[in-house]
């Protein structure tokens, strides 16, 4: 086999945006992630609801207003 076609792989430390530090084996030596397993619903079984942009209230108000018109 030639030498040197692949790059290095070994230990590598992960950084969470919750604050969440593990190590794993990555041919990169430092990752950073926006989720976790300390931090995701699936695995806390917490479930964090985001409204954006007002989307659910703007479905409602129509939705009434179609309601309004059939009653």
């Amino acid at each position: 086999m030639k030498k040197g076609t692949h790059p290095e792989y070994g230990p590598a430390t992960v950084t969470c945006a919750c604050g969440n530090v593990f190590e794993t084996n990555s041919t990169v030596k430092t990752m950073t992630v926006n989720t976790c397993a300390a931090c995701h619903p699936y695995f806390t079984g917490q479930q964090t609801f985001i409204d954006t942009e007002g989307r659910i209230d703007s479905f409602k108000r129509r939705y009434a207003a179609k309601q309004a018109k059939a009653n």
